[in-house]
Formats: structure tokens, sequence, C-alpha cells
């Protein structure tokens, strides 16, 4: 009787998780166990054939580009110096490498490199911040400013710097398209006006755009000694990405059934009650989806304005690589290539997650 009466506790004990071993059970009842595993087998399969043509494709790079190293040798130098060439490509020694296509296991080890670097520079800096904690608090009593670590910044660090500047730029972005969108969705007359303008401002690559805001931000900021790069770059990003929210947000608010604009006339509601009970409500679906593209064409150009105003983030991290010329700088640079495409699908799982939590119309995305 006692062991019953112990079963049943820890029954009770267990009881919530009944309804998600039920939910479950139907599921694969229903065979949805069967084509997650297809699905993931196939998932994996590609994953594997993908790195395999990687792996060979890089391989048959390096044979020859190793190949015409040690003819050219043979070529101008005469046999010994063919050998001795064909010797150290085999050893290892990163002086006669091929400089081509990393192999996935060198890009791989490059990650390493690059997690190990940063704990390294992490440790640096709060080694730094230790030793300088007294003077600091000195000069800030005084009222000066605090020394700060002006050291190398870690790959880490850099990735952190790019989603900060792509977040400034969309949220620039946002609060200059959504407003002059519902501001001209609500007018024809508005739209007709200022179509020219987004028409031939719209398709401006980011290479100008940024030239534009440098000439701005330089004059504005004349005879101040700070770094203007973070300003500049986030300013290029956000005017360059704006468009597909304007365009989509006049599209969404020009698009709302009249049924429900004549029900606010009815019920008599102000412009501004119109606008967020009414007009907003009906536009999201459309509005988010220009969110979604403001934000995929940000992080894209993210990459070249960075390069161009020698922000510390990924595209001037990817420049310095490849003018750098080192022996692992083709593999760092195909890992900053893999983590920019990671970070640009969770901002758009991200926008996407957003979409279906205020939107009344669901949508899955792909």
């Amino acid at each position: 009787m006692e062991q019953d009466i112990t079963l049943k506790k820890e029954g009770q004990g267990l009881a919530f998780l009944k309804p998600m071993l039920v939910k479950l059970t139907s599921k694969f009842q229903q065979g949805d166990l069967i084509s997650w595993l297809k699905k993931s087998g196939i998932t994996i399969l590609s994953i594997a054939l993908f790195l395999g043509l990687w792996h060979l494709g890089s391989k048959a790079l390096y044979n020859k580009e190793a190949n015409y190293k040690i003819e050219k040798a043979l070529t101008e130098q005469g046999q010994e110096a063919a050998d001795a060439e064909r010797a150290c490509i085999a050893s290892g020694d990163s002086s006669c490498q091929p400089n081509t296509l990393p192999a996935p296991s060198q890009v791989w080890a490059s990650l390493q490199s690059l997690i190990a670097d940063h704990k390294v520079i992490t440790a640096d800096k709060a080694a730094f911040a230790q030793k300088m904690e007294a003077t600091n608090e000195k000069l800030i009593a005084q009222g000066k400013d605090a020394i700060v670590y002006t050291g190398r910044a870690s790959f880490i660090d850099i990735v952190l710097t790019s989603i900060k500047t792509v977040f400034a730029g969309f949220l620039l972005a946002l609060l200059i398209a959504v407003p002059i969108g519902i501001i001209i969705g609500l007018s024809p007359s508005l739209r007709s006006a200022f179509n020219w303008f987004i028409q031939i401002f719209k398709p401006v690559s980011p290479v100008v755009w940024y030239l534009l805001v440098f000439m701005i931000v330089k004059t504005l900021y004349i005879g101040d000694s700070s770094d203007n790069a973070f300003v500049i770059s986030f300013i290029s990003v956000g005017l360059c990405a704006m468009w597909a929210t304007l365009v989509n947000t006049a599209m969404g608010v020009s698009s709302v059934d009249k049924d429900y604009i004549n029900v606010a006339k009815v019920l008599k509601l102000g412009t501004f009650q119109k606008v967020f009970k009414v007009i907003l409500p009906s536009s999201l679906p459309l509005i988010f989806t220009g969110l979604r593209i403001t934000l995929s064409v940000a992080w894209m150009v993210l990459i070249a304005i960075e390069l161009l105003a020698q922000s510390q983030g990924l595209g001037l991290f990817v420049w310095e690589e490849f003018q750098n010329g080192a022996n692992d700088s083709n593999s760092k640079i195909i890992v900053a290539m893999f983590v920019i495409g990671i970070i640009g699908f969770l901002l758009d799982r991200l926008m996407l997650m957003v979409q279906n939590m205020v939107s009344f119309n669901k949508n899955e995305g792909v």
C-alpha cells in the first residue's frame, strides 16, 4: 500500500509532462516523426555533400598551385630548386604553401584560433582594467576621461561591433521610413509627389551613400578629433536600407480596406486614433515584410560600408585579412563569410518571430 501511494505521488509530480507526451505521441502516430527524420537526413546529407565537394575542390586548387610553383622553380632555377620547393610544400612550411581556397579542416582550425585569441585578448583587457582601476578613479574624480584599453580587438568584439552598427542603422531606417511611409500612404497626392524621389534614390549604391554621409558628418564634426567611423557607418546603412520599409509602409497604408476607414469615420476617431487603431494594425504584415527586407539589406551593405569607413567590424576584418596574405588569412575570411551568413539568417528569423508576435497575419516564412 505504501508503495502504491509513493508511485501515485511520483506520478502527480510528473503530471505536467502528460500533455507534452500526449502531443508528441499523437504527432508520432501521424507520421510526423518519420517526416522529421527524412528532412533531417536530407539536411545532413546535403551538408556532407557540400563539405565533400568543398574538400575536393580545395585539394584540386592546392595541387594546381603547388605544381605551378614547382614547375616555375624548375624552369627558372633548375631541378635542385624544384626538388627543394616540392620538399618545402610537403613539409607544411607556411613560407611556401599555396595560397588558395582553404579546406574545411583549415577553416575549422582558424575558427578555433580566433576563439582562443578572443580569450587571450579578454584576459588582457581584464588585466589592464585591474591595473588602471586606481588611476582611472583619480582621473574621473578630477573630471578627466578614464584611460581605456586600446589594444587590438578580438574576432568576437568585431562581430559585436557589426551587430551594433546594423541595429543602429536599422533603427534609423525604421524611424525615417515608417512615419514617412504612413504620411504618403494616406495621401495619393503625396505619393505622386514623392514617387520620383523614391525611384531615384532607392537604387543608389551603398558606396555612394557612404560618400554622401561622409561629406555631411565630416563637416558637422569639423574640429572634433573623435572617431566618427561608427556614426558614418550606421547612418549610411540606415539610408541605404530604408527604402523597402518606406515603399511597403506606403503600400500597406494605401491598401487598407475602405470599410475599416468608414468604420473609423462612423466612430468619429481622430487622425492619430485612426492611424494607430485602424491603419497601422491593418498595415503590419506589409510593414514587417519591408522591415525584414530592410534588415537583410542593412546586413549585406554593412560589410562594404565598414570597409570604406574603417570601422572595426567584419567588413574591415575581411579586407585586412585579404591584404595581410598570411597563411591562415584565407581561412579566416571563410570563417567571416559563414559568420556573416549565419547572423543574417538569425536576424531574418528574429524579425519573423517579432512579426508573428505583433501581427494577426501569421507567416512561417522561408
